[in-house]
């Protein structure tokens, strides 16, 4: 697909120049010829026509047809064997991630081992989401109505962004998802830690903050690992506190972002489903210091 994109953008540039040149010719010959009659060549226009308006676009449009169908030829058509599974599933205005092999599941972020092939099955919850990630080249469309496959494979580590690249709704532009490639060790690292339910909170606020979870609804939207908490509309927020981000990329996660987001959910991002928790300062630190603990 680089290649493509490579000659795409020499041809590009290559008949750009062209009729920059050919454009400016033609206006000095119209200047140098002004106020003269006769001696035109009534044939040169339609050799103009005939090579830059027939010739030149049949050359250029069948050598990138040729590529198109080669890069077409490179790209995986069915799923290696060896690949990991991996789900992900379109929401507005967020990501859920899931890997069906350990159980794990997590929202807006999604970690792939560096050498190792990953399929993605891409759905979507409600509207069409697209998965786009330049970095690692592919994109493709999460549909309602049947899953597609994406299969990626990450050269090197870093850290990568995937932002929706279908307009999914008014909060189409804040829906982000951090990809990171790490080596085999750190990823299988990174799946048993996300295996592990968070311990039980301590004695005090971080306790009471669980009973006022339980409490105020969020359970019936949210899933917590470990506990009775098992919503699905909303995303898993068994490791919240490890997330960097709030709002699939909105804000970072922060004390005073998630009061302002768990207060007023829709000064932060207007049009999300979740509705404003009415608490008071006391359940609130209470809640607050208890999701602190979700690592």
């Amino acid at each position: 697909m680089a290649d493509l994109w490579w000659w795409m953008l020499a041809l590009g540039v290559a008949v750009f120049v062209v009729f920059c040149v050919a454009l400016a010719l033609a206006l000095w010959r119209r200047r140098s010829q002004s106020g003269s009659e006769g001696g035109a060549d009534n044939r040169r226009p339609g050799r103009w026509i005939v090579w830059g308006g027939v010739v030149m676009p049949v050359l250029v449009l069948t050598l990138v047809f040729g590529l198109t169908v080669r890069a077409m030829t490179a790209t995986p058509g069915e799923v290696p064997p060896d690949a990991l599974a991996v789900e992900v599933v379109g929401h507005q205005w967020w990501y859920e991630v899931r890997y069906p092999e350990s159980g794990v599941v997590t929202a807006n972020e999604l970690h792939l081992p560096v050498d190792r092939p990953v399929a993605l099955t891409l759905t979507s919850a409600d509207v069409i989401h697209s998965f786009w990630v330049p970095e690692l080249g592919g994109k493709m469309d999460l549909l309602p109505e049947r899953p597609n496959t994406l299969v990626l494979e990450a050269e090197q580590s870093g850290e990568y962004l995937s932002r929706c690249a279908e307009f999914c709704g008014i909060q189409h532009t804040k829906m982000v998802m951090q990809v990171v490639a790490e080596p085999a060790g750190e990823f299988e690292g990174w799946i048993a830690d996300r295996t592990r339910p968070p311990a039980a909170p301590p004695a005090g606020p971080a306790a009471q903050g669980r009973e006022v979870f339980a409490g105020a609804g969020c359970a019936s939207c949210h899933a917590i690992q470990g506990t009775d908490a098992a919503g699905t509309s909303g995303p898993d927020l068994t490791h919240l506190a490890s997330r960097s981000t709030l709002g699939a990329g909105t804000v970072p996660n922060t004390g005073d972002r998630l009061r302002e987001w768990i207060t007023d959910p829709h000064a932060v991002k207007e049009g999300v489903k979740m509705p404003g928790a009415e608490l008071d300062d006391e359940q609130m630190d209470a809640l607050l210091a208890y999701l602190a603990t979700l690592r």
